[in-house]
């Protein structure tokens, strides 16, 4: 067959328009004017194959410099034998117009497509192509009508149905020589069962003048897309860790039953989304440090704490049943989550209900199934947690034998004839269950119309599986972090190991392609934790405590020569070294100054000080307090800042290039600068902060995310909280992932609070994160401001109350409803602050994390069960009520 292809795309001097068939065929497109391109193959297709699919690519110099990307690649039906001349009239297109609606969030796990499709018998043929999710509540399909006779007379006589040849991609082939010329036409929504009209397309009259055909000819229209007006993307819903869900049979922790209430409840309050934390298995210590869920030992397993014991037959031993139910009792009347207890009791109970049950468990189908579709992942996380709990420790580096990992390790420690059999099929049997679980409560989402959101951490622990399995992914020398905020001025170390990109880009992600594939065979959209670093990540050097002394990775670093160009004098040993002087030290540590001359630090010339080399770095002073169990956190804090009172950081990989420090105008060696000097270092700063990079790192995150945000139909929402660069929204408008809105911490510098009314459609807004207080604990902590803006400037006079009242949440809350964000997802505890009588008393209880504390005990609970919850009319009606007002 002929395929001529047609496209109006505008290239640069040297760039190549062509077209890839099949993802194997290269076809070569020639322009005149650099904008209206053509091109002809004589195409052979494998009689398998009974779609084309294809898409754009540009050249230069025989290499592909950018293609279409995006869910939907060109395609068409080709009928079997088939030797027409198509004539394909296309667009340039990355995604949809709207990609959101293709998603799984929105669209229905079931279509319409059928294995053949009829074709008009006739010389010349036009094909019209259509993308269009039918999500609506009633069954219906796509059909076509217009103002001839072909097309129905808009309505009048019989419909054209479309036929939906992939998932939400419809096609109709009609007989061209019953067209006239030109024509109008609408895309209509149709009741399959008796072929009425059940909606218009929200569109004007589409209108078309196909081109002279000849016999033999087929034109294939451009695709379009199709919107109804009864779609309905803007739902409200909530936002709590799985851990903190609270029922009358939980196990002093949430679990994924506790899970399927609650989704239960929020469907109940017209609720569409339930947003969850990351729950991964975090097991490394036993001990509660632990609890951080951002720091996994596996990007596939979940955590066993989150099993639903009320799922797994009874304990024959009655005894032993008496006790572990006392136990429960007690730890679910508990406050906040006992993490040791919690899962010393769970694992016990879970091990026992194996080895009553191992024989029957192990022989399943259903668990046959899991473990051999799952065995690449599953077989070293079991060698993982065996070699963790035999060795006593999760750093596999003391592992003698293992510490380099070998395939068959994985192999022989889960093989029946090994000693270690029972314990590694344990942990097998322990990841079904929770997939089990986790799988009914997100289905059970989809049967009620919820989204279920899960949380993507951006990083991996460095004594993992994976760190163990795949070191080459990964940099091991560097700690990811974050750099200053308002809410953390020292900025984050997360002790992370940080990505190898190189390495990644080689097999185009599949490590990352392999872990969001894995989360959507439960969610329906997904959180990217700090999106920022797929543009860059802030690496901080391993022999740091804070971040400060961090480094963006990958980053364009200056030279001298162009350090001195912005007109300041470099002097390495000045600019390079923690500058330390009398004065310096007396400010800093008063009456304790002494004592850091004669233990840290050591005299060098005239007031100026240096470090003494056991103290040189934060990680030194670090150990040096723990060995000796100084209790003095300001002295040694102190210390840790000394080390970084420096200008510049030398690069990473070459220490001749140098980059500037992050927040240095706070410190004593910004202030030893003349005001020339700071004038030159600010505008060296700000270009190297704010301007230099923006291009590079768009072109970064280019190379990644369009290919991960593509694996999966997840509705994709992005965490773009912190030092944003300007070329972030570029790539998130580009690629329509969701941006993150928050009015306490808004994305335009000229503004103290962000303005709900004018969130981006392609956002999810929220009152507050886990990251931050909730609603009530911010007007304790910060009355002034927040009472300026929430009380007074939306409207609100008179004395100020001393807590956050009641009917001030609610209308936060509801002003939130009323946004144009798609997602509107409040946390429970903002939820609930609008009911005087039903909220927690203790606020300060309510808070999940403290960022600027590495070492924060996650485990807020909610304060009433679930089923308590779901028995508070006046509350979910008002919940309802609200929602339905705001039309989400």
């Amino acid at each position: 067959m002929i395929i001529t292809f047609r496209i109006q795309y505008r290239t640069t001097w040297g760039e190549n328009l062509c077209v890839c068939i099949n993802e194997e065929n290269i076809v070569k497109l020639f322009t005149v004017d650099g904008y209206h391109w053509q091109g002809q193959t004589d195409y052979h297709p494998n009689p398998s194959v009974s779609f084309i699919t294809y898409r754009y690519e540009v050249h230069r110099e025989g290499r592909c410099i950018r293609k279409e990307f995006g869910i939907f690649p060109h395609q068409f039906y080709l009928p079997a034998g088939d030797d027409t001349h198509y004539l394909i009239q296309d667009n340039w297109r990355d995604l949809p117009a709207a990609s959101y609606r293709f998603s799984s969030a929105f669209c229905p796990t079931t279509s319409h497509c059928s294995e053949s499709f009829p074709q008009a018998s006739s010389n010349t043929r036009i094909i019209f192509r259509a993308l269009c999710p039918m999500n609506g509540k009633e069954e219906r399909i796509l059909g076509i009508t217009g103002n001839c006779n072909t097309l129905g007379k808009w309505g009048e006589i019989a419909l054209l149905r479309m036929f939906e040849i992939q998932p939400n991609v419809w096609q109709l082939t009609l007989d061209g020589a019953t067209l006239p010329p030109d024509f109008d036409y609408k895309y209509v929504a149709i009741d399959p069962k008796n072929g009425t009209i059940i909606e218009w397309e929200a569109h004007e009259n589409r209108h078309i003048t196909p081109p002279s055909l000849q016999p033999g000819e087929t034109y294939i229209a451009p695709e379009e897309e199709i919107f109804f007006a009864s779609e309905q993307y803007k739902v409200a819903g909530s936002a709590i860790p799985v851990f903190s869900l609270r029922s009358e049979g939980s196990y002093g922790v949430g679990d994924f039953g506790d899970l399927k209430t609650f989704i239960h409840w929020a469907a109940d309050t017209h609720q569409h989304a339930v947003q969850i934390l990351p729950i991964n298995d975090t097991t490394m210590t036993g001990t509660w440090t632990d609890s951080y869920p951002y720091s996994s030992i596996s990007i596939y397993a979940f955590h066993p704490m989150f099993a639903d014991l009320r799922q797994l037959p009874a304990l024959h031993d009655k005894e032993a049943a008496a006790t572990f139910e006392q136990k429960r009792i007690e730890l679910n009347a508990l406050p906040q989550v006992d993490y040791e207890a919690v899962n010393h009791w769970k694992r016990a109970y879970l091990k026992a209900v194996f080895l009553q049950e191992q024989e029957i468990f192990l022989s399943s189908e259903g668990y046959q199934a899991f473990y051999q579709e799952n065995a690449e992942w599953l077989r070293p996380y079991a060698a993982f947690c065996y070699l963790r709990d035999r060795f006593q420790t999760p750093d596999f580096h003391q592992w003698q034998t293992y510490s380099t990992y070998r395939s068959e390790f994985a192999e022989q420690l889960c093989s029946p004839e090994n000693e270690a059999y029972t314990e590694t099929s344990f942990h097998c049997f322990v990841q079904y269950l929770l997939h089990i679980q986790l799988l009914e409560a997100c289905n059970y989402g989809r049967e009620q119309g919820v989204i279920v959101k899960g949380d993507i951490p951006i990083g991996i622990s460095r004594t993992s599986v994976e760190a163990w399995v795949e070191p080459y992914y990964f940099n091991m020398n560097g700690q990811a972090g974050a750099p200053p905020d308002a809410f953390s001025t020292k900025g984050q170390n997360w002790v992370l190991p940080t990505y190898n990109w190189e390495v990644m880009e080689k097999d185009n992600y599949q490590w990352w392609q392999r872990r969001f594939r894995k989360m959507a065979n439960y969610f329906t959209a997904y959180r990217i934790d700090h999106i920022l670093g797929f543009f860059r990540i802030w690496e901080i050097p391993t022999h740091s405590v804070h971040g400060l002394l961090g480094q963006f990775v990958p980053a364009l670093p200056m030279s001298v020569e162009e350090i001195e160009s912005y007109g300041l004098h470099f002097q390495k040993e000045f600019m390079t070294r923690p500058f330390i002087n009398d004065a310096m030290l007396d400010s800093m540590f008063g009456e304790k100054s002494q004592e850091v001359r004669n233990t840290f630090v050591q005299h060098s010339h005239h007031d100026i000080y240096t470090l003494r080399p056991e103290f040189d770095t934060q990680r030194k002073i670090e150990a040096y307090f723990t060995q000796t169990g100084k209790p003095d956190n300001d002295l040694k804090e102190g210390l840790y800042a000394l080390v970084s009172n420096v200008l510049f950081i030398p690069d990473r990989d070459n220490p001749d290039m140098y980059h500037p420090r992050i927040a240095v105008q706070n410190d004593f060696i910004y202030r030893q600068l003349s005001q020339q000097e700071k004038d030159a270092f600010n505008r060296l700063y700000n270009d190297y902060y704010y301007r230099r990079h923006n291009e590079f790192w768009y072109h970064e995150a280019m190379k990644k995310l369009p290919i991960l945000t593509q694996a999966t139909s997840m509705l994709v929402c992005g965490e773009d909280l912190g030092m944003v660069p300007d070329c972030v929204p570029w790539v998130m408008e580009q690629l329509q992932i969701l941006s993150l809105e928050i009015q306490r911490m808004p994305k335009n510098p000229a503004h103290e609070f962000g303005h709900v009314y004018a969130y981006p459609f392609r956002s999810v807004c929220t009152i507050g994160t886990h990251d931050m207080s909730t609603f009530r604990g911010w007007w304790e902590e910060d009355r002034d401001i927040a009472a300026r803006f929430f009380y007074h400037e939306l409207g609100h006079w008179g004395e100020l109350p001393e807590h956050a009242p009641g009917w001030l949440c609610e209308d936060v809350i509801r002003r939130h409803l009323y946004s144009p964000s798609m997602l509107c997802i409040l946390t429970w505890q903002d939820w609930t602050s609008m009911d005087e009588a039903l909220r927690n008393p203790d606020i300060a209880i309510e808070r999940i994390n403290v960022p600027a504390n590495p070492k924060h005990y996650w485990r807020w609970r909610m304060h009433i069960t679930l089923e308590n919850l779901m028995k508070q009319d006046a509350f979910n009606n008002k919940i309802r009520w609200m929602i339905d007002e705001s039309g989400r």
